[in-house]
Formats: C-alpha cells, structure tokens, sequence
C-alpha cells in the first residue's frame, strides 16, 4: 500500500540555508569569473617606461608592448598636460623556443626545435624644451583598436645634467637572469638615494633573441623586471625562502649599454634552438668566402642581409635600445663625466679538448672536412686592433674637445683587460688557425693558437687610453669583483659578481691550460701583469681568515656607484644567506680630476 504524499513539500530549514549558499557561491564565483576575465582582456605593457639617450633639453622615453596600438602617448609636465606621440616598430627577430621559461599555453606553439615568434612592438617619444635640473613626472599610455587604454604609473625624468652637479652613477653588467640579480638591484634602491644613470658593462641577457629574457621570463627574473622593481626572483639559502623585485630604477634614470658576447645572435634558422643559434656565429671573412655558395642556396639578392643571416648578428639588441650611433660604439657626455663605450667582445667557446668539442682551442673530429661547420675558434665581433676602423674613431674621441674638457673620462667595454676570471684567457686577439695533416694530406688536427703579445687590448688600446688620460675602464664578462691600478694610475674596475660568479684564479685555484699547445695561457692571476688591488674598507676573508682581494661567490652578489659630487667610486656587497642583513661598504677609491 502506498503512503499518499503530503499536500505541501516541506524543506527541513538546514537543507534551505544550504542550498541558499550555494547559490550564492555559484553568483560569486561567476562574477569573479567575469572579473578575471575582464582583467586577463584588459591590455598590458609589457614593461614599465625606460630613459634612453638624453640630450642638454631632451630625454626619449620607450616602452614595449604586445599590441602596436593606435594611439601610443606621453603625458608629461605640470598636472601631465603634455603630451608626446611616440614612433611604434616591431623587434624583428625575437622569438621563443623549447628552452624559453614561458606559460604552457605559449609553448603549444612550438614544434620540436622551431622557434615561434613573438610579436612585440616599441614605442619611443622624445619629450624636448626640457631643463638640466629640473625633473618633471611623466606616464605612458597605449590604446588597441577596441578602445582599450592602459597607463604605467608616474615616473621622473630630466635632460643630461649640467656640469657641476654630483651625480651618482651604477656600474653593472652580466646580468643574464642570474639568481642574484634582482637582488643585487633591489639593494641598490635600498642603499642609493637616487640613482641618475646605469653603466652597464655588457651580457644584459643570455640570449638575444629569446623575447622572455628580456620581458617576462617565468622565474621572475627578465632584465627589465629587474632594472624596473617588477621581479619575482626567489632565492632559496637552506630552506629559507625570499623574493627579490629587484630596482625601479631606469625609469627615472637613463641606462647607458655596452655590447657583450651575450647580445650577439650566430646564424639565423627557423629549424634550430635558440641556444643553437647564439653558439653559431661565423666569421665575416669566412662567410664572404662562400658567399657564391649562399647566393645559389638562399636565392637572396641582399648581400648585407644574406652575409648577416649567415654570421652574426646585434639586431634585437640595436631596435631595443636607442644608441647615440648607429655602430656599437659610442660617446656621450653625462655631467661631469664623458663615457666612451667599445664594442670589444668575442665568441666564448669551451676550453675543452674532446674530440667532439667545437671550442677555443680546436674543431670538433666530424667537422674536419667540413670548413662550414667549423666554430673558428673564439674569433673576435668587431675588430680593436691599430688601424682598424674602431680604433681609428676612438683616437679621434680621445682628442675630441669633449672628451679633453671632461672632469672624468671613463671607458666602458666588456672584455676584461686585466682580471683574475676565467675568461680573460686566452689571450683578446684573432684566433691563429692550424691545420695539422697526414703525410698524405688528411687533416688529423684544426687547432688554434692566441699569441699573448698580440692581445689588442693590451698592445694597442690601453696604451692609447693612458696617454689620453682616462681615469677609469669598466668592464665585465667575467663574473667576479675585483679591481686593478696601473703604473700611470689608470683605475680598472671589474664590478660583474652580480647575479653569480664563475670564480676567481688565485692561490691554489688554477685555470685549465691545453696541453701540449705553444702560447701562454696563464693559469693563475692577472695574464697582463697586475696585481689586485685589496679593498679598502671591509674586504672578505677567506677561509684561511686573510683578507681577499676579490669577491667570486655565488651567495654574496656586489655593485658599485659613482659618485661624481667627490669622485669616489663605492662598492658594496649583499649576503643573500642573510636576508635581513645590511648591505657593506667594501671598498672605494677616487678618481684624480682631470
């Protein structure tokens, strides 16, 4: 028998509250949905705005972003009631690959080796009538083809300074997403008031072309995050956990570049890694040699650009950043002080002797017979040497009226000239190749050679610099604090244990040697003979308990700042194992008004 139902349903008022909750759970979730997905439409800057090559009554302000825009602007002044139309281009050789640290979503893309592009636009405004002295605020804005708009928050800038006022200038380089960097720039923020310029001794990045190094690498540790307080580099010491953001610094300050082996691209391809690429660059006058080769395997009548693809190539880092010329050599006056930078860098390649190594000292066995495959060695991007048009340009400088009224003059590159690093050996000159053959004329053997007396570097350009009187050269590559005097007194200054270091060769650490191989390739200490200088203030010791005339270490990351109020240049380090410790004054030295 059936029970007849109840005339009314009643709910038990528990199972009501419930069902209540969670409809409303489902509203919130959905609206929130709805935000988030109004948010992720929402359009971006791909960076924060960034100074680039100041003038007496001008600065240009240049950003990035994923969009070109219709409508790319600069408010500036008084209230921001000014406004600057920026100039748009795309980066023309930026992409990413398997080994880019990128979302999911963008490597669905990518297929094997094949590098995917990316597509990522440049706007610059020049802000002009400005005043040396006075800094005035200014913010981006980029608008898409919907109407969508998106601003950067408010910022400073100001033309070149004028003579006389104390400035305070960062010297850094090697960047190249380390694990301290951020770090090391945050610190700086923290200990400088204001900073008012960058010098940046080259290897900004590891790989050109890879769009994430430079924007938004999934680590949080991108260059310009860094450069910009938006990082997010964590640094892991025994379990304790801390993110570094790193500095807003170049919004306000303008940064000064110099070329590295980093910002360099070997042969272009579509079907090869990234990485592949970078290691691959070719010698100029070797590809001019097979140039009737490539004309009938490419069918390219643009001989530049068929030679470049084929080569070597500086394109990403030339359409990032506005340089005073259209080479990579450059001077400029900034206050008090006149920078020459040179484009002084060559090809690194492992010191290794397998059979299967393309490195500094040999080719690979399989590449023998095969001269197109050949690394030549660790051959140099722009030649130094007397003679040479750099060189020529930079004699010219060193007797320019602003070079010879400068307070200081600072040279800024990024081989070392003197260092106790690893990679100063061998020798800054052009590899000497040897063919060793069989009787019957079978190459057993392509070698090379780097004749310490031949270092242009040291034969030809430091001569000319001390005769001109330059106070300082700053450079990199390296990876380690350390800093050297000459006889005249020229100060030589190694500021690159930034985000890590590769070590310094002294007491019993030795660097490789090749056996059997004719020139000098020196295993310990300086190869150009000076000697380190201590630092002055609070050295490190080691662990012997005596004082250090370096820092190489991969916990304790160091800068330096100079400041042209009183000519000292400071340096400082920052021991990530202590978080909350404070930054040390190490060392500082002055620089004799010329």
């Amino acid at each position: 028998m059936l029970t007849p139902l109840p005339d009314k349903l009643e709910i038990p008022q528990g199972s009501s509250r419930n069902l209540w909750f969670f409809a409303v759970l489902i509203l919130i979730v959905l609206f929130l949905g709805l935000i988030m997905q109004s948010f992720l439409n929402k359009p971006k800057l791909l960076t924060d705005p960034f100074l680039q090559l100041p003038t007496t009554n001008s600065v240009r302000v240049v950003w990035f972003t994923e969009f070109s825009g219709t409508r790319n602007i600069v408010a500036y002044g008084e209230n921001l009631s000014k406004i600057a139309t920026a100039n748009t281009t795309k980066l023309s050789r930026v992409r990413e690959d398997k080994d880019s640290h990128i979302s999911d979503e963008m490597k669905q893309g990518i297929i094997d080796n094949n590098p995917i592009v990316r597509h990522i636009w440049r706007h610059e405004a020049e802000i002009t009538n400005l005043m040396p002295g006075v800094r005035i605020p200014y913010l981006v804005t980029s608008e898409t083809k919907d109407g969508e708009s998106v601003s950067s928050k408010v910022f400073s800038l100001s033309p070149t300074p004028a003579a006389g006022i104390g400035l305070k200038i960062l010297f850094t380089s090697d960047h190249q997403l380390m694990p301290m960097t951020a770090a090391n720039l945050q610190k700086v923020a923290e200990t400088i008031d204001k900073v008012d310029a960058v010098f940046m001794a080259g290897d900004l990045i590891n790989i050109a072309d890879r769009a994430s190094e430079w924007f938004d690498d999934d680590r949080g540790r991108a260059f310009f995050p860094g450069l910009q307080g938006r990082a997010f580099s964590e640094i892991d010491q025994k379990g304790v956990k801390t993110v570094y953001s790193g500095g807003e610094l170049i919004q306000h300050a303008p940064i000064f570049p110099t070329i590295g082996n980093h910002e360099i691209m070997g042969r272009f391809s579509t079907s090869s890694s990234l990485n592949d690429q970078f290691n691959d660059p070719f010698p100029r006058a070797a590809v001019e040699k097979i140039y009737p080769y490539l004309t009938q395997k490419y069918g390219m009548k643009d001989k530049d650009v068929l030679l470049k693809n084929n080569s070597f190539n500086s394109d990403t880092y030339n359409e990032i950043f506005s340089l005073p010329s259209e080479k990579n050599y450059y001077a400029v006056t900034f206050g008090d002080v006149r920078l020459v930078t040179l484009y002084v860098t060559n090809i690194w390649r492992t010191p290794n002797l397998d059979p299967g190594a393309r490195g500094r000292y040999r080719e690979r066995d399989e590449d023998f017979d095969r001269p197109e495959k050949w690394g030549y060695g660790q051959h140099i991007f722009e030649p130094i040497a007397k003679g040479s048009a750099q060189y020529s340009w930079l004699e010219q400088e060193l007797y320019s009226a602003e070079f010879q009224q400068a307070k200081y003059k600072i040279v800024m590159f990024h081989h070392p000239p003197h260092s106790l690093g690893d990679n100063i050996v061998p020798a800054y000159t052009d590899p000497v190749q040897i063919v060793d053959r069989t009787l019957d004329g079978e190459i057993k053997m392509v070698r090379y050679e780097y004749p310490k007396q031949q270092d242009y570097l040291i034969r030809d350009v430091m001569p000319l610099l001390e005769t001109a009187g330059v106070q300082l050269v700053l450079y990199g590559h390296s990876h380690l604090w350390n800093r050297f005097v000459s006889s005249s007194g020229m100060h030589f200054l190694e500021t690159s244990n930034v985000g890590n270091s590769y070590g310094a060769f002294a007491g019993r650490k030795r660097r490789f040697v090749p056996p059997g191989y004719g020139e000098d390739y020196s295993a310990i200490g300086d190869p150009n003979g000076l000697e380190p200088v201590m630092p002055t203030v609070a050295p490190l010791l080691g662990k012997d308990g005596l004082a250090l005339p370096y820092i190489d270490s991969n916990d304790i990351t160091a800068f330096s700042v100079f400041d042209t109020g009183n000519g000292t240049v400071s340096s400082y380090y920052f021991d990530t194992r202590k978080p909350d410790s404070e930054v040390v004054k190490f060392d500082e030295f002055k620089l004799k008004k010329s």
